[in-house]
């Protein structure tokens, strides 16, 4: 069941898919593509918003985390994925530290 919930600032659709709300109609999308690919046995250890740290807790300053959309295992390759319309500064720079920090897993960007 899909429903729309209202917009927030880059346009985007709010969208509830099984009970889960998605911050926009693509990224719910690409979840029923995803749940598909899993029980069709082509993707494993489907995961929602996966956090991964950047830069730890420290002088009293919180840590800097990346959370992703989406986890999962294709072909023996962990795939962390990201549904993306607009590139934002803050996404491009976390983005960088991620594939530094965390280079056995492979960013995927979906538009």
């Amino acid at each position: 069941m899909v429903g729309g919930e209202g917009m927030n600032k880059y346009r985007n659709i709010k969208t509830t898919v099984d009970g889960i709300r998605f911050d926009s109609k693509r990224e719910a999308e690409r979840y029923s593509e995803l749940k598909l690919l899993e029980r069709a046995g082509i993707i494993t250890d489907l995961k929602l918003q996966p956090k991964f740290e950047l830069i730890p807790k420290h002088n009293g300053n919180r840590a800097l985390t990346y959370i992703a959309d989406f986890s999962y295992t294709e072909g023996g390759e962990k795939i962390v994925e990201d549904v993306k319309g607009i590139e934002t500064k803050e996404f491009k720079i976390k983005k960088k530290l991620f594939e530094y920090f965390y280079p056995e897993l492979k960013l995927k960007i979906v538009r």
